[in-house]
């Protein structure tokens, strides 16, 4: 069983934008892991990490930003509500990579890491 309060206590020592950096990686892993067809659980459980992870980050985030990352946990409860129906369907598991996908690309961009100098 997953320890949630030590992670929950590690992602919050980073800042807003690394924060929403990982919640983006996790989205980009859920679309790559459901094209390959790799583990059903697998999935799920970056989804329900992937709530804790807006949970934890959007009062930080302002209101917009907030407002965005609350339709995306909800779109993550809808999947995860009907998973088992998904998985077993190819065309509603390719839906779900693109979403994840187009999501991940959206809280990337809202990270601010895109724009971020390399130092």
């Amino acid at each position: 069983m997953k320890d949630w309060n030590a992670l929950r206590e590690r992602y919050l020592k980073d800042d807003l934008s690394a924060r929403l950096g990982g919640l983006a990686a996790n989205l980009a892993r859920i679309k790559s892991l459901v094209q390959r067809g790799a583990s059903s659980n697998t999935v799920e459980y970056l989804m329900r990490e992937s709530k804790f992870f807006i949970e934890w980050t959007a009062m930080d985030a302002g209101i917009e930003k907030a407002a965005d990352l609350v339709e995306l946990q909800v779109q993550l409860a809808r999947w995860q509500f009907g998973w088992s129906n998904i998985w077993a369907d190819d065309g509603q598991r390719m839906n779900v990579a693109e979403q994840a996908k187009i999501w991940s690309d959206r809280v990337l961009e809202m990270s601010g890491l895109l724009s971020e100098p390399i130092t």
